[in-house]
């Protein structure tokens, strides 16, 4: 009863002052995604009669309806996802279950399934280029005005409404049993400078259902996120440090730090560089072909950001952070990269890059040069709900590439995509 009351008078202080003339909208917004890839190479030298290479079309669906009052908004979406030809139904989930509750004064409070997106989704994002976008059931609270923006969001997920089965977590939509999260934004005043703070508390299952070895294991990240916007461009700023331990009880020291610029001398084209670097674990061994190999960890050096949109950075072909090493540690990460956009029309865009990769452990078996990428992605707005783009990558692996994968396709990888997007909200009174 307490806790009902507690919440009770945060809704009443949230809807004070909402009382005046109300306006009413329905919004009905469909997304259409359809990608064909072609990929050659990359496949485990262990596969047995492999081909090098795989070419299939991927389809996503989200179909969406939005209610919003003066102090209140709720919004469904469904997903589905699939690949074509598969005669299974693919994957069809809720993507978004969410209603808010809205205050004139610039607090809010949102509770449901939802996508968290923050920054530049280092941290937090939707990776939607996975065409099964990311979301989270939590309760999220804050407040935004006056260049203050604080949201406090945090989650606690179960397998199964158990009555007598325990709290053991076998995962589902996200891999953590519970979170606790922290946002802060800052635009600091007669300035183009933006500051974000965020701290987490991520609770994973550990140990066997039932067992003496169940048992929560807490993992902690802090930093912060900073930018300033000239006229002429964009620079950005980012650190990140990791604590805490792993589901087996391992202990975790990771930290990243990454810095961008962006310069746009004229209205048509741009050029960017920057940096990244993902800390390693110095204890990482391969063993050869055939072999299983044990390698005991002291502690987990490799940084992982599981809740970011992946896609974009490190490179386009997905090599790092999406597909994992052999025996799943991470030697970690260097990524310097060069590249430009230019619009030779309105609705047109061509954008190139390429990138140096390195690892960031000292390894004694073989050299820090993973390999170079090289990119290209064209973009033609045919008008406002249409989208068609296409883009081509190329990756030469060295030889510590193959190690580190165990897959003797890594040297020579090539990747093209073609993508349309159809997003149109085509009802609304």
């Amino acid at each position: 009863m307490k806790t009902h009351g507690i919440l009770t008078a945060c809704f009443a202080f949230l809807l004070a002052g909402s009382a005046h003339a109300q306006t009413n909208g329905l919004t009905f917004e469909v997304n259409f995604r359809t990608r064909g890839e072609v990929r050659k190479g990359g496949l485990d030298v262990n596969r047995d009669n492999a081909k090098n290479y795989a070419n299939f079309i991927h389809e996503r669906t989200l179909f969406g309806a939005q209610f919003e009052r003066s102090w209140l908004t709720a919004k469904l979406t469904a997903q589905h996802s699939s690949i074509w030809g598969d005669d299974a139904s693919g994957a069809i989930n809720i993507y978004e279950a969410w209603t808010q509750l809205s205050s004139p004064k610039g607090f809010f409070a949102k509770i449901g399934r939802q996508n968290l997106s923050y920054d530049n989704q280092r941290v937090f994002g939707a990776d939607d280029w996975a065409m099964t976008a990311r979301s989270h059931d939590v309760l999220k609270i804050g407040y935004e005005g006056h260049g203050h923006k604080l949201h406090l969001f945090a989650a606690y997920n179960q397998s199964s409404a158990n009555v007598d089965g325990g709290t053991y977590f076998d995962g589902g939509l996200q891999p953590y049993k519970s979170m606790q999260a922290a946002w802060y934004h800052l635009d600091v005043p007669h300035t183009n400078i933006g500051l974000s703070l965020i701290a987490m508390n991520v609770g994973m299952q550990g140990g066997e259902r039932n067992q003496p070895t169940e048992h929560t294991f807490q993992q902690h990240l802090y930093g912060g996120y900073l930018s300033f916007r000239p006229r002429f461009g964009l620079a950005e700023a980012e650190y990140y440090r990791q604590g805490g331990h792993e589901e087996h009880g391992v202990p975790i020291d990771a930290w990243m730090a990454s810095g961008k610029v962006t310069l746009t001398p004229g209205s048509g084209w741009s050029l960017y560089g920057g940096y990244d670097y993902l800390s390693g674990d110095d204890d990482y061994t391969v063993p050869k072909p055939g072999q299983a190999g044990m390698m005991h960890h002291e502690r987990i050096r490799g940084f992982t950001s599981i809740y970011g949109s992946h896609h974009k950075f490190y490179g386009a072909m997905d090599f790092f952070y999406v597909k994992a090493y052999f025996g799943g540690f991470s030697p970690g990460l260097q990524n310097a990269y060069v590249g430009g956009t230019w619009k030779p029309l309105e609705k047109l865009s061509l954008d190139v890059s390429a990138h140096y990769l390195a690892m960031a452990a000292n390894l004694e078996e073989v050299e820090k040069t993973l390999g170079y990428e090289f990119e290209s992605a064209l973009t033609w707005s045919l008008n406002k709900d249409v989208d068609l783009s296409a883009g081509y990558s190329y990756m030469h692996g060295t030889e510590s590439m193959v190690y580190l994968k165990r897959s003797d396709e890594n040297r020579k990888l090539r990747w093209a995509w073609i993508m349309l997007s159809i997003t149109p909200s085509f009802l609304q009174k």
